[in-house]
Protein backbone atom coordinates (compact mmCIF):
# COMPACT_ATOMS: atom_id res chain seq x y z
CA UNK A 1 0.00 0.00 0.00
CA UNK A 2 1.51 3.54 -1.26
CA UNK A 3 1.78 6.75 1.42
CA UNK A 4 -1.08 8.11 -0.34
CA UNK A 5 -3.27 4.72 0.44
CA UNK A 6 -2.23 4.59 3.83
CA UNK A 7 -3.07 8.47 4.59
CA UNK A 8 -6.83 7.95 2.78
CA UNK A 9 -7.14 4.75 5.00
CA UNK A 10 -6.55 6.79 7.92
CA UNK A 11 -8.79 10.21 7.07
CA UNK A 12 -11.99 7.54 6.13
CA UNK A 13 -11.31 6.34 9.74
CA UNK A 14 -10.74 9.38 11.38
CA UNK A 15 -14.11 11.07 9.50
CA UNK A 16 -15.77 8.06 10.81
CA UNK A 17 -14.94 8.09 14.41
CA UNK A 18 -16.01 11.76 14.64
CA UNK A 19 -19.35 11.22 12.17
CA UNK A 20 -19.95 8.08 15.29
CA UNK A 21 -19.14 10.57 17.63
CA UNK A 22 -20.77 13.00 16.50
CA UNK A 23 -23.70 11.57 15.95
CA UNK A 24 -23.90 9.91 19.73
CA UNK A 25 -23.65 13.32 20.78
CA UNK A 26 -26.60 14.51 19.45
CA UNK A 27 -28.75 11.66 20.13
CA UNK A 28 -27.46 11.10 23.87
CA UNK A 29 -30.42 13.18 25.32
CA UNK A 30 -32.93 12.02 23.21
CA UNK A 31 -33.52 9.19 25.44
CA UNK A 32 -37.06 7.84 26.10
CA UNK A 33 -37.77 8.08 30.32
CA UNK A 34 -41.14 6.87 31.90
CA UNK A 35 -42.60 7.93 35.21
CA UNK A 36 -45.99 6.80 36.35
CA UNK A 37 -47.90 8.89 39.41
CA UNK A 38 -50.22 11.69 40.12
CA UNK A 39 -50.52 15.07 38.20
CA UNK A 40 -49.92 17.48 41.38
CA UNK A 41 -50.10 20.77 39.64
CA UNK A 42 -51.19 21.67 35.78
CA UNK A 43 -50.51 25.03 34.09
CA UNK A 44 -52.59 24.90 30.79
CA UNK A 45 -50.93 28.12 29.37
CA UNK A 46 -47.87 27.16 30.20
CA UNK A 47 -48.69 23.66 28.85
CA UNK A 48 -46.82 21.99 31.98
CA UNK A 49 -47.71 19.72 34.64
CA UNK A 50 -46.06 18.68 37.43
CA UNK A 51 -46.50 14.73 38.33
CA UNK A 52 -45.51 13.32 41.39
CA UNK A 53 -43.86 10.21 41.46
CA UNK A 54 -44.23 6.94 43.86
CA UNK A 55 -40.95 7.87 45.44
CA UNK A 56 -42.01 11.55 46.23
CA UNK A 57 -40.19 13.07 43.41
CA UNK A 58 -41.76 15.58 41.72
CA UNK A 59 -41.29 16.38 38.01
CA UNK A 60 -41.99 19.11 35.87
CA UNK A 61 -42.83 18.04 31.99
CA UNK A 62 -44.39 20.49 29.48
CA UNK A 63 -46.18 18.63 26.30
CA UNK A 64 -46.19 20.11 22.74
CA UNK A 65 -48.39 19.66 19.78
CA UNK A 66 -46.65 16.33 18.54
CA UNK A 67 -47.49 14.72 22.52
CA UNK A 68 -49.86 12.13 21.93
CA UNK A 69 -52.56 11.38 24.70
CA UNK A 70 -53.89 7.54 25.67
CA UNK A 71 -57.34 7.42 27.60
CA UNK A 72 -58.29 11.19 27.80
CA UNK A 73 -58.79 14.33 26.22
CA UNK A 74 -55.70 15.52 23.60
CA UNK A 75 -53.84 18.07 24.51
CA UNK A 76 -53.81 18.13 27.87
CA UNK A 77 -57.73 19.32 28.45
CA UNK A 78 -58.37 15.91 30.34
CA UNK A 79 -55.50 16.41 32.32
CA UNK A 80 -56.46 17.57 36.09
CA UNK A 81 -55.01 17.31 39.38
CA UNK A 82 -55.37 13.83 40.99
CA UNK A 83 -55.59 11.93 37.73
CA UNK A 84 -52.86 9.20 37.70
CA UNK A 85 -50.75 9.28 34.76
CA UNK A 86 -47.73 7.64 33.04
CA UNK A 87 -45.97 9.77 30.89
CA UNK A 88 -42.94 9.34 28.43
CA UNK A 89 -40.50 11.81 28.15
CA UNK A 90 -37.82 13.21 26.64
CA UNK A 91 -34.97 15.01 28.35
CA UNK A 92 -32.30 18.09 27.52
CA UNK A 93 -30.82 20.79 29.02
CA UNK A 94 -32.67 20.17 31.77
CA UNK A 95 -36.34 20.36 30.64
CA UNK A 96 -38.44 17.31 29.85
CA UNK A 97 -41.13 17.44 27.30
CA UNK A 98 -43.92 14.60 27.30
CA UNK A 99 -43.33 12.54 24.13
CA UNK A 100 -46.95 10.65 25.23
CA UNK A 101 -49.27 10.84 28.20
CA UNK A 102 -51.62 7.89 29.34
CA UNK A 103 -54.14 8.28 31.34
CA UNK A 104 -54.97 5.67 33.90
CA UNK A 105 -57.71 7.38 36.34
CA UNK A 106 -59.14 9.99 37.39
CA UNK A 107 -59.50 11.31 40.91
CA UNK A 108 -57.50 9.04 42.64
CA UNK A 109 -55.10 11.13 44.96
CA UNK A 110 -54.69 15.27 45.18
Amino acid sequence: MSIFGKARFAGFCLLAFVAVTAWQAATADEFTHEISGFVKHVDKDAKTMVVKAGDGTEHTIKWTGKTTWEGGKEAGKGVEEGAKVSVKYTEKGGEKTAVGVKHLAKDVAK
